[in-house]
C-alpha cells in the first residue's frame, strides 16, 4: 500500500508525545537465492500492508531474541539471529486506545525455515521480494533505507 498521495517523512515526536512513545523488536527476515537476496515481508492484521514482524519486548527474552519470537508468530520463520541491531525506524501504532508513537528496533534473521502452521497464519499473509521491491512496499521511510542497504555479509557472524 502507498502512501496516501503524500511523501512518507520520519516521524515527529512532540514534547508532550515523548512519555507516550513505545519500544518494539522487529526481524528483518531474509534469505539468498541463486547469490539474490530476498526479504520476506507480512502484512499486517488490521489494513493489510505489508510490513516486516515486530512486536513488544517479551519478558525475559533478549532484544533480538524478542524479534526472533515475532518472526515465529507473525510469519512463521525458523532461523536466527544475526549480527547486532540493523537500525531503528519510527511510526505511529494504531489500536484500541488510539494512536501512541513507537520506535523498532530491528535484527536480521536468517531463515532456515517457512512453517506451514504458525500462530498467525490464519491472519497474515507472507512473501518474499527483491530488497528494492520490499522497500518500495514498505511506508517507512526509515525501514525502507534499512532494508535497501542491508547486505547480510556484513553481519557479525
Amino acid at each position: 500500500m502507498k502512501t496516501q498521495g503524500r511523501k512518507a517523512n520520519p516521524m515527529r515526536i512532540t514534547s508532550s508525545q515523548k512519555r507516550d512513545v513505545r519500544t518494539q523488536f522487529g526481524a528483518l527476515c531474509y534469505r539468498v537465492v541463486e547469490d539474490k537476496l530476498q526479504v520476506l515481508l507480512i502484512t499486517s492484521r488490521g489494513t493489510g500492508r505489508w510490513i516486516v514482524p515486530k512486536g513488544w519486548p517479551v519478558p525475559g527474552a533478549t532484544p533480538a531474541g524478542a524479534a526472533m519470537q515475532e518472526a515465529w508468530e507473525e510469519g512463521g520463520v525458523r532461523g536466527k539471529t544475526q549480527g547486532g541491531c540493523l537500525g531503528i525506524y519510527s511510526y505511529m501504532k494504531q489500536d484500541d486506545t488510539g494512536t501512541r508513537p513507537c520506535v523498532v528496533a530491528v535484527f536480521a534473521v536468517k531463515v532456515i525455515a517457512l512453517k506451514r502452521e504458525y500462530p498467525e497464519s490464519g491472519q497474515r499473509r507472507r512473501k518474499w521480494f527483491s530488497r528494492k521491491k520490499a522497500a518500495q512496499l514498505l511506508d517507512e521511510p526509515e525501514l525502507k533505507r534499512m532494508v535497501l542497504d542491508f547486505d547480510p555479509r556484513a553481519l557479525r557472524r
